[in-house]
């Protein structure tokens, strides 16, 4: 790269950053699981509420800060890591490199270390996402250019804003698979055994199945496809080894966190996805969804319109008989190489998984949008010319910019609608709160950060809500400012209300917000 080029690099490096750090600035809530990432980094069990002090007792904000964050006397006490982990049903890298982050907070809850740990991680995703563009624009005029372009568009959408924001492992499993992809791309077009490069696989195998267990949904057909290639080409050597370094890397990983073998084959996440991979008459219904997901997110709302204009310039281009793509055997094979374990992995996870959401999808949505891209630019080239092409894609990718505010789209589980919401009960409504939880009915932990909030909160578990229980709660409390009560019974709502009104002397009540998973009423 040359120097401008390299300073071009690291602005569009620092300007995503920059949009990261704006959208996590307006996102004041969790998801379930990522008070999950956070409280089993450090707490000594996976769940709060297994304390025999959780319910029908006041707390204070500090009380659920001893869940989410690390406290002076757990500094550098990496146990609870492994062994929540092994309790849980995931691995345990991503883990540990957000409880390095978590060490230099002051005890109090933030998401800034998630983030910030993302944020890191996303700038190795985009320098990935370029170095396999580059292999693919080699041949290019301005190759360097277009690529980090792309690089930074797929940066940029509402699926990667999404993955960054979003405190889990799917940000580094995204990643891994770039990596994967980028060291395959290399072996590949090596002739003699590369131990180097094979040493470099192997660790990057490593730390995709530390990470995640899907990272196996990739590397599997990432290995049929070179198994198949080696085969075809008699290279029986250099697939013996590459078959070793898979071996050695699978029994090291099963070495250092042996409960693997629970998670997948005996924990009910694990039972989950293969009781689901058998249900093939969910197969093309999982597809669609999967399929959706993808354009929603991973093309701001564009593919089908991307997937039209493809097959236009595709049909253009043989009315004119301009002949085929002039692509080199080479970049061919890259893009099978690519794009093959890629589908697969779609295919796969749209059965597998629980729930048809992003972050099941995400660690592959950025390299099949630059796929979709790459594909319709060499398309139009060959149909329209060099001119035309770069007109016509730099339109495209202003549309992708614009798309979310035309179609009104936000990132996934961006909590924007309760920041004000929040910003109140850290100020003037920051009274005497109650939780009266009946339980199998939604989920308790969706909404653990409002009690980190408050200075004094209660949770109750499937209470009878008569005045005389609602007075010995609040004996002692100051209730003159009024009370939030949280409900997640979604029937008799006015009877419960109307019951504390009655119970505390007070008069009026007001609707704040639907929560994640709660009602949260002004009573005062």
């Amino acid at each position: 790269m040359k120097k401008k080029e390299i300073i071009l690099f690291i602005i569009l490096l620092v300007l995503q950053t920059i949009i990261y750090i704006f959208v996590g600035m307006n996102n004041p809530y969790l998801h379930i699981d990522e008070a999950y990432s956070f409280g089993l980094t450090n707490y000594d069990k996976i769940e709060i509420q297994d304390n025999p002090d959780f319910y029908n007792t006041w707390h204070s904000g500090e009380y659920f800060d001893d869940y989410l964050a690390v406290q002076e006397d757990e500094k550098w006490d990496f146990r609870p890591v492994y062994e929540n982990q092994k309790n849980d049903v995931h691995p345990p890298l991503y883990y540990l490199l957000l409880r390095i982050c978590m060490e230099f907070t002051d005890g109090h809850f933030s998401q800034w270390p998630g983030f910030i740990l993302n944020f890191i991680i996303y700038i190795f995703i985009t320098i990935f996402t370029y170095l396999i563009l580059k292999e693919l624009f080699k041949n290019d005029k301005n190759a360097n250019i277009k690529s980090m372009l792309l690089a930074f568009i797929s940066s940029i959408t509402l699926a990667a804003i999404s993955n960054v924001i979003y405190v889990r492992m799917y940000c580094l499993l995204t990643l891994e698979v770039l990596i994967t992809i980028f060291l395959h791309i290399q072996l590949s077009k090596k002739e003699e055994i590369n131990f180097k490069l094979l040493i470099l696989i192997g660790i990057t195998v490593l730390a995709g199945v530390l990470t995640h267990y899907y990272y196996l949904f990739y590397l599997l057909p990432t290995y049929l496809v070179f198994l198949v290639k080696y085969i075809r080409e008699k290279q029986i050597k250099k697939l013996a080894y590459y078959t070793l370094t898979m071996a050695i890397a699978g029994i090291i990983s099963l070495i250092i966190f042996p409960y693997s073998i629970k998670h997948m084959f005996f924990g009910y996440r694990g039972q989950g996805v293969i009781e689901n991979l058998k249900a093939t008459d969910l197969f093309i219904t999982g597809i669609a969804q999967q399929i959706n997901v993808l354009n929603e997110y991973g093309f701001n709302n564009l593919l089908y319109f991307i997937l039209i204009v493809v097959i236009l310039a595709w049909i253009y281009t043989k009315i004119r008989k301009k002949g085929k793509i002039g692509l080199e055997k080479e970049t061919k094979n890259i893009l099978i190489m690519i794009s093959v374990p890629s589908i697969i992995f779609i295919l796969i996870t749209a059965i597998a998984s629980p729930w048809h959401v992003l972050r099941y999808v995400a660690p592959v949505c950025g390299i099949i949008f630059v796929l979709a891209i790459y594909w319709l630019y060499k398309l139009l080239q060959n149909g329209f010319g060099e001119k035309i092409t770069n007109i016509t894609i730099s339109l495209l990718f202003c549309i992708i910019l614009i798309s979310p505010f035309i179609f009104k789209l936000k990132p996934e589980l961006l909590y924007d609608d309760l920041k004000g919401f929040m910003n109140e009960i850290s100020g003037e409504l920051n009274v005497p709160t109650i939780y009266l939880y009946e339980s199998g009915k939604d989920r308790l932990f969706d909404d653990i950060l409002t009690f980190e909030k408050l200075n004094n909160s209660y949770i109750t578990k499937d209470m009878e809500y008569t005045e005389e229980n609602i007075q010995k709660m609040f004996k002692g409390k100051d209730t003159s400012k009024g009370v939030i009560v949280l409900l997640n019974q979604g029937e008799n709502t006015d009877i419960i209300i109307n019951t504390v009104k009655d119970a505390l002397d007070l008069d009026n009540s007001r609707y704040l917000q639907r929560l994640t998973s709660c009602d949260a009423y002004y009573v005062y």
